[in-house]
């Protein structure tokens, strides 16, 4: 069993490894809170209208086809720039306050990559993912998302 001794000692070396790190970033705390709070709006709005957008069809069949043209890569760069984005930011949100795991769905969902309809079907049958994604759905009178049954979520 510690003592408080012990206690005061472990408090007194987090504080010494702690104190460099927040001096360096103490600065830049204000720009950090105000992303924090950036991130926040653009996750409450952004990430209900991705999902209202989807089609409610979009996870039935296995596999999606692919057809290659000018427009389509120009597109494609565009949507894995913003996936990026997203995808920073969703790890962000994870420390910060924010829509983190949800913010890491959307970037999933807007990227374009190889294996990546796999990935979005595996995480569809994480507990409480498609109960969620329904749910917002149906807040804007949209139709439940059509899975095949193996992904339906049973809790």
């Amino acid at each position: 069993m510690e003592t408080p001794l012990a206690d005061a000692a472990i408090v007194q070396k987090m504080i010494q490894i702690v104190a460099p790190i927040y001096a360096v970033m103490e600065p830049y705390l204000p720009i950090i809170a105000s992303v924090s709070v950036l991130m926040v709006l653009a996750s409450m709005l952004i990430i209900p209208f991705l999902i209202v957008k989807m089609p409610a069809d979009y996870f039935v069949n296995k596999r999606r086809p692919r057809t290659w043209s000018i427009p389509r890569i120009v597109l494609y760069i565009l949507r894995n720039f913003v996936a990026f984005i997203l995808f920073i930011a969703g790890v962000l949100m994870l420390v910060l306050p924010g829509q983190g795991l949800l913010t890491l769905i959307v970037a999933v969902v807007v990227s374009d990559f190889p294996g990546k309809f796999r990935l979005e079907r595996w995480l569809l049958k994480q507990r409480g993912v498609l109960r969620s994604i329904n749910w917002i759905r149906k807040r804007y009178d949209k139709p439940k998302i059509h899975v095949p049954e193996e992904l339906e979520d049973k809790s």
